[in-house]
């Protein structure tokens, strides 16, 4: 009996597991801020094997987090909050500097170059079930660009 539970209960958390695995973030990344700096930006690759949509972020380091989106606009970059971001299936979307990224507002503190900011992404099915991604991002000097330096820092 106590071998039957075992293996329902094995079974049980692979299936957690399966689930919990369907998105794939890598390269995440946080832009470091200097003293008094109010918000900063975070990036990112995610990739999902079906259709699926970015509806929301969390982080302890500022209670307020956006998907957000800069984009051209009468000749003027301008950034505006999305209520979400489409991740077609089995392809790679870019969370990066000038376009879709997670935009952290009203820090509690500066954001610090060798320091991780942990996140929390929710992800939204087709089926309207959601699933949530914990993702430890590095934080990067001001100056970092469009690409992060080395290799995959955080997969999940």
């Amino acid at each position: 009996m106590n071998i039957t539970r075992l293996s329902l209960s094995v079974a049980a958390a692979l299936l957690v597991h399966t689930a919990h695995a369907q998105v794939t973030v890598s390269n995440a990344w946080v832009r470091a801020t200097v003293p008094q700096q109010q918000a900063t930006g975070a990036f990112m690759q995610i990739q999902a094997p079906t259709d699926t949509r970015l509806v929301s972020a969390s982080s302890p380091v500022t209670p307020n987090v956006e998907v957000h989106e800069m984009a051209m606009q009468d000749n003027v970059m301008r950034m505006r909050q999305v209520r979400a971001i489409e991740l077609p299936a089995g392809k790679t979307v870019e969370l990066k500097p000038g376009g879709y990224h997670v935009m952290l507002m009203n820090l509690k503190q500066q954001v610090k170059e060798g320091g991780t900011v942990p996140l929390t992404l929710v992800f939204e099915g087709r089926d309207g079930k959601r699933e949530s991604v914990n993702v430890s991002a590095p934080v990067r000097a001001l100056n970092t660009g469009m690409q992060p330096t080395g290799g995959e820092h955080s997969k999940h």
